[in-house]
């Protein structure tokens, strides 16, 4: 590539001049190409330690005039090609203009003028994210799609330098961090260490240190385990790579691939060495954390945050925090937990007003809301930027104006009235509605019960469903319009399950509540196809519905499915799943004595699953498990947590005790029905289980209260930034989980029908799912959602494409054609795409393979012949019809017969046999075409007993006739591989792109469709003459001549040669090996030639 010119002084320090003239000088680093001696290795060893080769690439070209010992480096080079195209544009463009200067000052000066024109002239085409991008980072992007082969689509996101344990020896080196990989290389010695990992094949991610590992990182997949260490720092670097393979998850879970955030605000001033990806991440991460802490929707998007302090009218002080703008909402956090929270919707926002500055009020900004409501911060760094920003937000937020909608129920229970009235007075004191204050006082009031006319206003508020209504007003109300009376899975699903929500409950006992739980569900399924509808869902709306209104029971239903309980309610409950590990985790450091016995009895993963699924909404007394749903509302899943562990803890010598898994779940079922509401307002309703389950003597009643104050008493200090780190080691082992049984399920449902083992049917689908994988990041010709859908069976969800299938086709197939490989696959991928939409199923896939491997001779030739019948107007609906070869099929045939052939150890012998059968049918195919002529109907034709054939055509056959023009045929069919001179070096031949020159027949020979222009053709003479002096190159071919697969079949068996070659049986276990190191390559190599590096690629 080009470069702005630089000053070099010492030319020849580390570097090897190669070419030179009067003006210019090509240079080879030491260290790189053969030889170089010990320099050399030292040379290439600090370029991989020190990093410089991500600065100076292993070729360059300096300018030099006349007897000056100042240089000027104008261009470098990853290899000899690239070098040598910039060498040559030098000789060609400039080398004669230079000459006519006489000042060699005026010489430097155009060439530095005209280089800097080049560059500027191909930065004009770059991408902008690409001109963002630091020269020092993209060249450092460039080493990586060198050293590992990836393409242009592969982006990188960071590199760092570390060390890489093999065994218990470090080899230092850089870790290549890009989208999809993870990388690492490293030079030291002569010893080189390359290393490539998918991130779609980590199963964990871990951050420790013992005896044998300095603090490091382990990333583990099914098959090994890898050790990184000495980061500069390893926390940066861990929390990206969380990232990365969380995005990787995500690919598996919905088959998404990575997007590039092209609303992202461009750095106010350049950051060194942060690529633009690096930046979507971080900001991604904030957004996250930002969305998390205050409940808000998916789309809000953090603008920035600062230090301020914000004056609490009812604690009469200024407590120290951090206020968050983004586009729709200015909140703040507290430094200390639980102190003041508040949320602040610029749609509820009238003022903004700069105050005047004090000494004990420095930079004090006032926020005033329409529902008379004053905020004042203080302490505010660059308060006329802040308030600039909060006014461009303000004037693109719609005017809406959205009072609570609330239903209020009236009570004439005593502790009812007085929660009632503990609320107001909090209300009186802290605000009401969405710009209330947010204290531990809050907390404490919830932890006591919610009164039930206010619990809807109050679930509302607090899971943030609150705001999303109000910026959605009709949503609701279109959405059921466009939902209703359509059928899908989903509906039915509903409709199975609506009469089973809370049938114990009056609400759902007649058609209003039942047709109040269809709508919601209903239109939910339709906003979210890719959840639908999940069991547990009808349950969990049919208690929102209690409290609220529809469209709130819709918003609330929308905030628990998408951002409270993420994952929870799709086809693999993966969220619940995910949190069930946790679940497991916490036990075990919380009860390990217990977390030991229950793992022998299996119990924890039976049981936890329904009550997060839930909220234990299924297996406690209604009126004790809303208690906790207004924990939940408030807390997050943390409080579910606590609970579900104060349960085990309050059972834990009975639990001890248990000898099976049954009497354990018998346990803590009879616990859990036995949870009661003693303040509630209404009869308890009995739980269905404990009607079930009573026994002769009832069990002693727990208060809900004590419980969930055990529960903070005890495991209060969990806290919700450890747990999501427990989540994403947990969802990493999940998704892994069900994608190994996914694929298990596919391999018993295809075993039957292959004859491929079970491990090798594993391989294959692990191979093809790679591949369909690849396709959501590099591209291909169809959208992800197009190659998988999740509605089908497993075996035939994930499909690929015709460039894919390709792909594995040349590194499976055991019929190798050299260059005729393509046009081959592209053959049976038509074949195999049975319902003509361009992709094939992982099925499909097999069914192929297993005819080239599996199949007998018979069959084998079935496939090949039927491969070249792709351009037939003949019908070809299965291999037994009669189908007949034309003239030009027959043709592509035998060459692809002869590729095929032309690595076999007995490659002469088959040429013979192949050229002996290919004249045999051409006389018979002539036989045929009298018959045609004549005006019969075709009739079965077979090959020509020896006998039968006339005198003349024999001598033909073994003479200079027939078989020598089907032989010359042939031979304009091969494709033979260059090989480079003697004088040439590896490191030359690498490089060079010239080709031996092929002849016109060869070089046409692989498209069908350029046949009649180049190719010799067999048995079209004039009068029907085989082989005489009347067969002219470039004639047209004959459409009366034509042969069937019984007669190729016949003349082939009469070969030894071919019949042991279809018959021999070949082994695909070595070609899945070698695919597979394609993208997991770990090797050592005692040279780093271009050559070699060039090897690398995969």
């Amino acid at each position: 590539m080009w470069i702005t010119p630089e000053e070099v002084l010492l030319a020849n320090a580390l570097w090897v001049s190669e070419r030179a003239n009067p003006f210019f000088i090509l240079q080879r680093r030491k260290g790189h190409g053969k030889g170089g001696g010990i320099t050399g290795l030292l040379v290439g060893t600090l370029d991989v330690v020190l990093d410089s080769s991500a600065r100076v690439a292993p070729y360059r070209i300096l300018h030099q005039t006349g007897d000056s010992q100042l240089f000027w480096s104008i261009a470098c080079g990853s290899s000899r090609k690239e070098i040598t195209e910039h060498w040559e544009w030098l000789e060609t463009n400039l080398l004669q203009t230079l000459s006519i200067f006489d000042n060699d000052d005026d010489i430097t000066t155009f060439v530095k003028g005209k280089i800097q024109g080049i560059i500027a002239e191909e930065n004009k085409s770059r991408q902008a994210q690409e001109d963002e991008d630091c020269g020092k980072f993209r060249e450092a992007e460039l080493k990586m799609r060198k050293l590992f082969g990836m393409p242009e689509e592969e982006k990188l996101v960071n590199y760092y330098s570390c060390s890489y344990w093999k065994g218990r020896v470090p080899r230092q080196g850089w870790l290549y961090l890009s989208v999809n990989h993870l990388c690492f290389y490293s030079f030291l010695l002569g010893k080189e260490v390359t290393l490539v990992v998918q991130w779609t094949d980590v199963t964990q991610l871990d951050k420790n240190a013992t005896l044998v590992f300095p603090e490091s990182v382990r990333v583990s997949t099914r098959d090994t385990e890898h050790y990184f260490s000495m980061f500069l720092n390893i926390n940066d670097t861990f929390k990206l790579m969380e990232q990365l393979a969380n995005i990787a998850m995500r690919q598996l879970l919905d088959n998404e691939g990575f997007a590039a955030d092209r609303m992202l605000p461009k750095p106010c001033k350049t950051l060194k060495n942060v690529s633009a990806l690096k930046r979507d991440l971080d900001a991604r991460a904030k957004n996250e954390r930002y969305r998390a802490l205050f409940r808000l929707t998916q789309d809000e998007r953090l603008d920035g945050h600062t230090d301020c302090t914000l004056w609490t009218p009812f604690a009469k002080m200024h407590v120290v925090g951090q206020m968050f703008v983004s586009n729709n909402y200015i909140c703040f956090a507290s430094r200390e937990e639980d102190l003041c929270q508040l949320i602040i919707p610029l749609r509820e926002v009238s003022i903004v007003e700069k105050a005047d500055s004090s000494s004990v009020l420095p930079s004090p900004l006032s926020i005033s809301t329409k529902n008379k409501m004053t905020f004042l911060f203080a302490n505010l760094k660059d308060r006329d930027f802040l308030v600039q920003r909060i006014s461009d937000f303000l004037q693109r937020t719609p005017d809406r104006l959205c009072g609570l909608t609330g239903q209020s129920v009236s009570h004439s229970n005593t502790k009812e009235k007085m929660k009632e009235e503990s609320w107001n007075i909090h209300f009186f004191e802290f605000g009401r509605g969405v710009c209330m204050y947010r204290t531990s006082k809050t907390r404490d009031l919830v932890l006591k019960g919610i009164p039930e006319s206010l619990r809807g206003e109050l679930w509302l508020l607090f899971s943030g469903a609150q705001n999303e209504m109000a910026t959605h007003p009709s949503y609701y109300a279109e959405l059921v319009e466009q939902a209703m009376g359509r059928c899908t899975l989903a509906t039915e699903e509903i409709e199975r399950d609506l009469h089973r929500s809370m049938p114990e409950h009056h609400a759902f006992q007649n058609e209003m509540g039942i047709a109040a739980l269809r709508r919601v569900l209903t239109a939910y399924a339709y906003r979210n196809p890719g959840i639908g509808y999940c069991q547990a869902m009808n349950i969990v709306t049919s208690v929102l519905l209690l409290y609220c209104t529809e469209e709130e029971a819709f918003w609330l239903l929308v905030a628990l499915c998408e951002r409270m309980l993420p994952d929870y309610y799709n086809t693999r409950v993966v969220g619940a799943l995910v949190d069930q590990g946790v679940f497991e985790e916490l036990t075990r450091e919380c009860l390990p004595l217990l977390y030991e016995h229950m793992q022998d009895l299996g119990v924890i993963s039976t049981i936890s699953l329904s009550w997060f699924l839930t909220l234990f909404l299924s297996v406690m007394p209604f009126d004790s498990a809303v208690l906790l749903v207004d924990c939940f509302f408030y807390e997050g899943i943390k409080v579910i947590f606590q609970v579900s562990l104060a349960v085990l803890h309050a059972n834990m010598e009975q639990l001890l005790a248990c000898t099976d898994e049954g009497e354990a779940m018998t346990i803590l079922g009879r616990y859990l029905d036995n949870v009661v509401n003693k303040q509630t307002v209404s009869a308890p309703i009995p739980h269905l289980h404990a009607l079930l389950t009573s026994g002769d003597e009832p069990p002693p009643e727990i208060d809900v209260f004590e419980l969930i104050k055990t529960s903070y008493e005890k495991f209060g200090s969990l806290r919700a930034d450890v747990i999501e780190q427990m989540r994403f080691k947990q969802r990493l082992k999940v998704i892994q989980c069900l994608e190994d049984t996914a694929k298990r399920s596919v391999v018993r449902a295809i075993m039957t029908e292959s004859a491929f083992a079970i491990e090798e049917l594993e391989e294959l689908y692990v191979l093809f799912k790679a591949k369909h994988i690849m396709s959501c990041y590099w591209g291909a010709s169809s959208t992800p959602a197009e190659r998988h859908d999740p509605s089908l069976p497993y075996l035939e969800q994930y499909r690929i494409d015709s460039g894919q299938f390709g792909q594995l086709f040349s590194a499976l197939s055991p019929w190798s054609c050299g260059m005729h490989t393509a046009t081959l696959s592209a053959r049976l991928f038509r074949l195999l795409d049975s319902n003509k939409d361009s992709l094939i199923n992982f099925k499909e896939f097999v069914t192929g393979l297993s005819g080239m491997y599996h199949g007998d001779m018979t069959e084998k030739l079935k496939l090949l012949y039927k491969l070249h019948l792709y351009k037939s107007h003949v019908r070809c609906a299965t291999f037994d019809d009669a189908l007949f070869c034309f003239q030009e099929q027959f043709i592509e045939l035998c060459k692809t017969l002869y590729n095929m052939f032309s690595e076999d150890p007995l490659e002469q012998e088959l040429y013979h046999a192949i050229a002996t059968v290919a004249s045999l049918l051409l006389r018979i195919g002539e036989v045929g075409k009298k018959f045609t002529n004549n005006g019969s109907k075709k009739p079965e034709l077979q090959p020509l007993p020896a006998e039968d054939v006339p005198q003349q055509e024999k001598e033909d056959s073994s003479g200079e006739g027939g078989q020598s023009l089907v032989s010359k045929a042939l031979a304009e069919a091969q494709l033979d591989n260059p090989t480079p001179p003697a004088n040439v070096s590896d490191e030359e031949a690498k490089d060079d792109t010239s080709i031996s020159s092929y002849s016109v027949v060869s070089a046409g020979s692989l498209q069908c469709e350029d046949i009649a222009d180049d190719t010799v053709l067999i048995g079209c003479g004039v009068g029907g003459a085989i082989g005489g002096n009347d067969f002219r190159r470039g004639s047209a071919p004959d459409a009366d001549w034509s042969i069937s697969f019984e007669q190729v079949l016949a003349s082939l068996l009469t070969e030894p040669a071919l019949v042991n070659y279809f018959e021999k049986k070949h082994d695909i276990k070595s070609k899945m090996a070698a695919c597979k190191a394609q993208r997991a390559v770990e090797r050592q190599i005692s040279s780093s030639s271009d050559h070699e590096l060039a090897q690398l690629s995969t």
